[in-house]
C-alpha cells in the first residue's frame, strides 16, 4: 500500500514537469509533450486507486503547476486569464483517464497491440476534450491535416511508452523466475540434506530398536537366575531398555515428520540441472570460507530424469568435501559420465590428498580428519552416508590419489536404475 501511494505521489508530481518538455506542431496554444506518455505509463503500471483518482489529480496537478509557472515567469500575470488558458489541460487528462478505465486497459496488459490501439484512442479523445474547450470561445476548427497529425502524434507515443512497459515488465518477470530459481534451488539443497538426515535416522531407529530387544533380553535372562545382584542388574536393564524405547519413538516421530516432507511429486529433475545446482552451491559454499577454487564441470551422455535428493545429497558431499580440503586456492572438477547402464560420478581435486593409510579408514563411522578453528573435530558422518547409500542402490565408491598430480578422486558408480526414472 506505501508504495503505491508513493507511485501515485510521484505520478502527481512528474506528469506535470514532463509536460513541460513540449512543442507547438499546429502553431497554437495546444501543445505536445512528453506529460502524455508519462501518465499512460503510469496508468499501466498503477492498478489504484481507480484512474479516475488518477486523472482528477494529474489533471488538477498540471492545470496549477503551469498557471503556477506562468505567475513566476509572467512580469503581467492575470489570474482569469491564466486559468482561461490552462483549464482545457485538465479535461485533456480527465477524459483520458474516463477512456482508459472505459477500455478497462489494466485488464488487457496479455494483448499489447490492443492496449496499443486502445491507448491511441485515449489520447485521441483526451485531445478531442481538449481542443473542444480551447477553440469553442475562439470559433476556431481543426483541418483533416491537423488531424492526421494528431492521430500520427498518438500512435507513436503510445506505442513508444507500451514497448517501454513491456520491456520493463520482461525485466522484472526474469529477475522473479531468476529469484524463484534460486529459492527452488536453496529448497532443493535443503530437502536433499533433510533427505540424507533420513537415511541416517532411519538407521539410528534400527539400532534403537536392536538395543531395546536386546537390553530386554538380559533383564529376563537376569531376572530368571533369582539373585538379589542380579535382580538388580536386571531392572537396570529394564531401565536402559524403556530409555532407548522412547528414543526410538521420538525417532520414529522425527522421521514421520522429514520423510512427510520430502515426499512430493517432484522428485526427479533431469541430470543436468542437478549438476549445475551442486555446482553454484559449491561455488557459494567455497566464497563463504574465502577460498579462491576454480570449478569445472563435465557431463557426458543422455540421462533419464534423476532422482533429486539421492543425486544432490551423494554429489554434494564429495564436491563439499573436496572444497573443504582445500587451502586457499584450488581446482575442483567435476564429472558425470553415462556408460552403458550406470552413471559414474567423479569429483577431483588438487588438494593435499589422503594418505594411503587412511583411505579405508575414511568410510569408517566417526573417523575424520577435519578439524575447525577451535580445534573441534568433524562428525565424519557424509563420507560414511555415501559409502552405505552408494551400497544400498547397489553401487560402488573408490577413492584414489590424483594420477596428474596431488589431490584426491572420489568415483561412484551406481546402476542408472537406481535414480534414474522409468530406466
Amino acid at each position: 500500500m506505501k508504495e503505491k501511494w508513493l507511485l501515485l505521489i510521484l505520478m502527481v508530481i512528474s506528469v506535470p514537469i514532463a509536460g513541460e518538455l513540449n512543442f507547438y506542431p499546429f502553431h497554437t496554444d495546444f501543445r505536445v509533450s512528453l506529460g502524455t506518455p508519462a501518465f499512460f505509463l503510469f496508468l499501466l503500471w498503477i492498478r489504484s486507486p481507480s484512474p479516475l483518482i488518477s486523472g482528477l489529480l494529474v489533471g488538477s496537478s498540471v492545470a496549477i503547476f503551469r498557471m503556477g509557472l506562468e505567475m513566476v515567469l509572467e512580469p503581467q500575470w492575470n489570474w482569469g486569464a491564466a486559468f482561461q488558458h490552462h483549464y482545457p489541460v485538465f479535461f485533456y487528462y480527465l477524459t483520458y483517464a474516463i477512456a482508459f478505465a472505459a477500455f478497462r486497459m489494466n485488464r488487457r496488459h496479455d494483448r499489447p497491440l490492443l492496449v496499443g490501439a486502445l491507448g491511441v484512442a485515449c489520447e485521441i479523445a483526451a485531445t478531442l476534450a481538449e481542443l473542444l474547450l480551447r477553440y469553442s470561445a475562439l470559433e476556431q476548427t481543426t483541418t483533416f491535416a491537423t488531424w492526421n497529425q494528431i492521430v500520427l502524434i498518438a500512435f507513436f507515443r503510445s506505442f513508444f511508452v507500451l514497448g517501454f512497459f513491456n520491456l520493463v515488465k520482461l525485466r522484472q518477470s526474469k529477475a522473479a523466475e531468476e529469484q524463484k530459481r534460486k529459492e527452488n534451488e536453496k529448497m532443493l539443497l535443503l530437502i536433499s540434506g533433510l533427505y540424507e538426515e533420513t537415511i541416517q535416522l532411519k538407521k539410528t531407529l534400527h539400532n534403537a530398536e536392536n538395543i531395546a530387544r536386546d537390553s530386554y533380553e538380559l533383564y529376563q535372562s537376569l531376572n530368571d537366575a533369582q539373585h538379589v545382584f542380579q535382580e538388580e542388574l536386571a531392572q537396570k536393564a529394564l531401565r536402559i531398555a524403556g530409555q532407548v524405547h522412547e528414543i526410538k519413538k521420538d525417532n520414529q516421530r522425527i522421521y514421520a515428520g522429514i520423510s512427510g516432507l520430502i515426499s512430493h511429486d517432484s522428485e526427479f529433475m533431469p541430470m543436468e540441472e542437478l549438476a549445475d545446482i551442486v555446482l553454484r552451491s559449491n561455488q557459494k559454499y567455497a566464497q563463504s570460507l574465502s577460498k579462491k577454487i576454480d570449478f569445472t564441470l563435465q557431463t557426458e551422455g543422455i540421462f533419464p530424469l534423476c532422482h533429486v535428493y539421492t543425486t544432490l545429497s551423494l554429489l554434494n558431499n564429495l564436491v563439499a568435501n573436496a572444497v573443504e580440503a582445500l587451502e586457499e586456492l584450488g581446482i575442483i572438477r567435476i564429472g558425470i559420465i553415462r556408460k552403458m547402464d550406470v552413471i559414474v560420478f567423479s569429483v577431483i581435486d588438487n588438494g593435499p590428498g589422503i594418505k594411503p593409510k587412511y583411505r579405508e579408514k575414511i568410510f569408517m563411522p566417526g573417523f575424520t580428519t577435519k578439524f575447525d578453528q577451535a580445534g573441534n573435530p568433524s562428525t565424519g558422518i557424509g563420507l560414511v552416508y555415501v559409502k552405505q547409500e552408494t551400497e544400498r542402490l547397489l553401487g560402488t565408491v573408490q577413492v584414489q590419489a590424483n594420477s596428474e598430480g596431488a589431490g584426491t578422486i572420489f568415483t561412484i558408480t551406481l546402476p542408472i536404475s537406481q535414480i534414474g526414472k522409468g530406466e
